[in-house]
């Protein structure tokens, strides 16, 4: 007889974690299936911006504010946008009034994770089946061929979604570019000209379709992310092991680019990781299908050139969550509230960030970008 779960979560992302504390917080039993083999399994990624009005209403849901403040990375509101000649168009110091602070994302997933009892999150549990049961239950398989009924199924499982075929036939579509992320390890010793151009937060080189994002990190290191207005099977053409043949490859994007910005690449000493950028359409949305549900990147992937995506999967987190507690006995009326809200809400932060990748890749991006910010 397979076990049963009133709630079962698939992905201990962001999202995920988010909702399985709220939850938890509320006295409802959830276990969340998580794919990776524990938490150590790969690194999380760098600086995430938590914006007051999503992704912090989803932390003070979780009774988390205060340990979330003591994450922040000081400075790290800090802001610059620069041109292809490293000549500084806007600056904005941080001034400690901002509503954006800068945490690390493996720290902020660290604090999700440690607030949990154990045994709610489940690892090395990737999911290879779902049944329908009728009547809002579903049947999950797991791929060690164990499996659970549940009461209620969400995908918070990300870009490539196993929950999301339940709900909806639309698929992630590649978005023209694509990130090259490395970084300078202890850039304020080993790398002081590149950790002064970037300076105690964010900066932004942008040109032509092309640029740099940097983001400085609590481990003092920075990261650099060259992106690239690229067709996608450009990887396959870059032997990205080759550190040499990376930074080559790189590199022949930003020929006549200032020094102080090459030198984001010609002095990287970490591994060169490409992530093609994705994102669902616009406005997806799916019918109402009884038990089950979706958060985060698996209902609403969208570029990072508006930093919304983490903060729009923790505030889902924190409706869905409040929709359960209100309506303790009625799933589909908690669905159907979360639902409803969700989709004009998720399209609005999708736009924007559809926005900001058309800004950012534009061939005066600089100077948009400055208007932006200025505005």
């Amino acid at each position: 007889m397979p076990q049963h779960h009133p709630v079962v979560i698939v992905g201990a992302g962001l999202g995920g974690l988010s909702l399985a504390r709220i939850l938890h917080v509320h006295g409802i039993e959830v276990v969340v299936f998580e794919r990776e083999a524990d938490r150590h399994a790969r690194t999380q990624g760098g600086m995430l911006d938590i914006h007051a009005e999503t992704g912090q209403v989803a932390l003070r849901a979780a009774g988390l504010q205060e340990d979330f403040l003591g994450l922040v990375l000081p400075g790290g509101q800090a802001t610059r946008i620069l041109d292809k000649h490293a000549t500084v168009l806007f600056e904005e110091v941080d001034d400690g009034r901002g509503t954006r602070p800068e945490v690390d994302r493996g720290r902020l997933r660290d604090l999700l994770l440690d607030s949990l009892p154990p045994g709610v999150v489940r690892w090395n549990a990737a999911v290879s089946g779902i049944r329908s049961l009728g009547e809002g239950r579903h049947e999950v398989i797991l791929a060690d061929w164990s499996r659970c009924t549940t009461d209620l199924l969400v995908g918070a499982d990300g870009a490539w979604s196993r929950v999301r075929p339940l709900l909806s036939a639309a698929e992630p579509a590649y978005t023209g570019v694509t990130l090259v992320e490395t970084r300078l390890t202890d850039a304020g010793t080993r790398h002081p000209a590149s950790a002064a151009l970037v300076g105690g937060g964010t900066a932004f080189a942008l040109d032509g379709g092309k640029g740099f994002f940097t983001h400085r990190e609590s481990s003092g290191d920075v990261q650099v992310d060259a992106a690239l207005s690229v067709a996608r099977d450009w990887l396959s053409t870059v032997d990205f092991d080759d550190a040499v043949a990376a930074k080559e490859a790189v590199l022949r994007h930003f020929t006549g680019w200032h020094p102080a910005l090459r030198a984001l690449v010609t002095d990287a000493d970490g591994p060169f990781v490409p992530r093609p950028i994705f994102a669902l359409p616009v406005g997806h949305r799916w019918n109402r299908v009884p038990g089950a549900t979706l958060l985060g990147d698996a209902a609403h992937l969208m570029t990072p050139f508006a930093g919304e995506g983490a903060n729009t999967a923790m505030h889902d987190a924190a409706e869905l969550a409040r929709a359960l507690v209100e309506h303790p006995d009625d799933v589909e009326a908690a669905l159907d509230e979360y639902e409803n809200a969700l989709f004009p809400r998720a399209e609005a932060a999708a736009a924007a960030s559809a926005t900001g990748l058309a800004t950012c890749f534009a061939d005066d991006a600089a100077q948009r970008l400055v208007a932006a910010f200025s505005a």
